[in-house]
């Protein structure tokens, strides 16, 4: 029954979409709130018979950025399998090893490690000339055999960089030929990335090419003919896999861990994130399932990842940001600049409207609490803790992104620490002003941190558990 019916029943959630419209990124609907107005603590087990299973979704709390390459990489490895569920090269996963340091749109980070699997799975929009340029600019840095340990599912999406303008000049809507409309507005440059990325309306309109497709007859594209890259459907056939069984035999086989890097965030997951200034997928938990065709049962613990601040790129409601000195100085000292699109970052104080948001859609059972050093200089920090509207107390993140311009946020003042934390490796060495802000987060939050970051590199993570 469509939603006009369903409405019939009861009242609705404010993200619900209207009208029988096409579902999926790019629909061209809007959102009930929107007519109202004219948005691991131990490593996690399950058991298949007498085998036992791990899995570890990692999931990103606010606007992406948060560090979960650097998360990733350091539970990668022990891990058996590092798996990439959703998005396309639109990710930027910065990792350091070694003093080099490795970036990531695609591959999932866990490629470093030469002892696991990397798994890229259906929910991924794979876009080949983005795939293998990505692995031959690591391969410079260091990256050996990538081929030989990647796993990339048949049911897997493959990107057309010119899906978008073919779109436009079949009649198709703007929203439907762009998946992210906040690209079009954020400037001509992050559009034309967007284009590489494979995010256009192939998929919803049942007309692209998925990677099964293309190993079994090549990369002749859909109508209207245009000329294929060359040699790629022969370099990636000896990676593909049947996605369903193969991570099937992975829960079902011998005993492995397992651990999912999440793409983007929470606030741009399509359906719960900041609409409609978000990405094509679902970057909740929910898209783990989906992304890697697994059912709810083998997800185990969730890991939230969180920088101390917060940051947002391109525009959009942004409650805690800060527009003056202090934003300066953490973009300046985080050095806040998009791996993927290049663009300076806006900074603001850690919001934990955002986070407690992100905490009910994932049920994090332990976070990452990352680039706590970019605060060393400051002599006192703030943190948001709370919204209102019209000079009331809001319990919940709002839906509509009018009433979320409009929102005052609270803060609460904690004293800086004034000293270098880059050094630390264990929670004793950090000054008890450090540690009393890590502890703030865990309370108001109701979730245990359990790695602090101190800088770039995999032994600048403190495990406090």
């Amino acid at each position: 029954m469509g939603a006009w019916g369903r409405a019939e029943q009861g009242p609705l959630d404010q993200r619900a979409l209207v009208g029988r419209g096409p579902a999926g990124p790019g629909r061209g609907v809007c959102r009930w709130q929107e007519l109202w107005r004219w948005g691991p603590p131990a490593l996690g087990t399950h058991r298949s018979g007498k085998r036992q299973v791990r899995r570890h979704p990692l999931q990103g709390e606010a606007w992406g950025d948060e560090g979960k390459g650097k998360v990733v990489d350091l539970l990668a490895t022990d891990a058996d399998i590092i798996s990439r569920c959703p998005g396309g090269n639109n990710a930027g996963h910065t990792v350091v090893v070694d003093g080099r340091e490795y970036d990531f749109h695609l591959l999932p980070s866990g490629i470093i490690n030469t002892k696991a699997v990397s798994f890229i799975g259906n929910g991924v929009v794979v876009h080949l000339p983005g795939l293998f340029e990505e692995a031959e600019k690591n391969e410079k840095k260091g990256l050996k055999d990538w081929e030989k340990r990647l796993v990339i599912s048949d049911r897997a999406h493959l990107g057309n960089p010119i899906t978008p303008c073919l779109s436009l000049a079949w009649g198709h809507s703007p929203g439907r030929a762009v998946f992210d409309f906040h690209q079009a507005v954020d400037g001509l440059q992050e559009v034309q990335r967007q284009a590489q990325e494979g995010k256009n309306s192939n998929l919803t309109d049942k007309t692209g090419l998925r990677v099964c497709q293309a190993v079994r007859r090549g990369l002749a594209p859909p109508q209207p003919p245009l000329p294929p890259p060359q040699g790629f459907a022969e370099r990636i056939r000896p990676m593909v896999r049947d996605g369903v069984y193969f991570m099937y035999e992975a829960l079902h086989g011998t005993p492995k861990k397992i651990l999912v890097e999440g793409a983007n965030a929470a606030l741009l997951d399509i359906d719960f994130g900041t609409y409609p200034f978000v990405t094509s997928s679902n970057c909740t938990v929910g898209g783990v399932c989906t992304g890697l065709g697994i059912p709810p049962q083998n997800i185990g613990e969730v890991y939230g990842v969180v920088k101390a601040y917060t940051t947002r790129v391109g525009i959009g409601a942004f409650p805690t940001e800060q527009i003056n000195e202090i934003g300066d100085l953490l973009q300046s000292r985080g050095h806040e600049w998009g791996v993927t699109t290049g663009r300076k970052r806006r900074c603001g104080w850690l919001d934990l409207m955002i986070l407690r948001y992100a905490h009910m859609l994932n049920g994090f059972t332990a976070l990452a609490l990352t680039k706590l050093d970019i605060l060393d200089a400051l002599d006192e920090v703030k943190v948001g803790v709370s919204y209102k509207l019209n000079g009331k107390r809001i319990p919940y993140f709002p839906a509509n992104q009018e009433i979320l311009q409009k929102v005052e946020v609270e803060y609460e003042t904690l004293p800086g620490w004034k000293a270098d934390t880059t050094g630390a490796r264990k929670w004793e060495d950090l000054p008890p002003q450090a540690q009393n802000y890590v502890r703030f987060v865990e309370n108001h939050v109701g979730v245990a941190v359990k790695w602090v970051g101190v800088g770039k590199s995999r032994d600048s993570m403190i495990q406090l558990f």
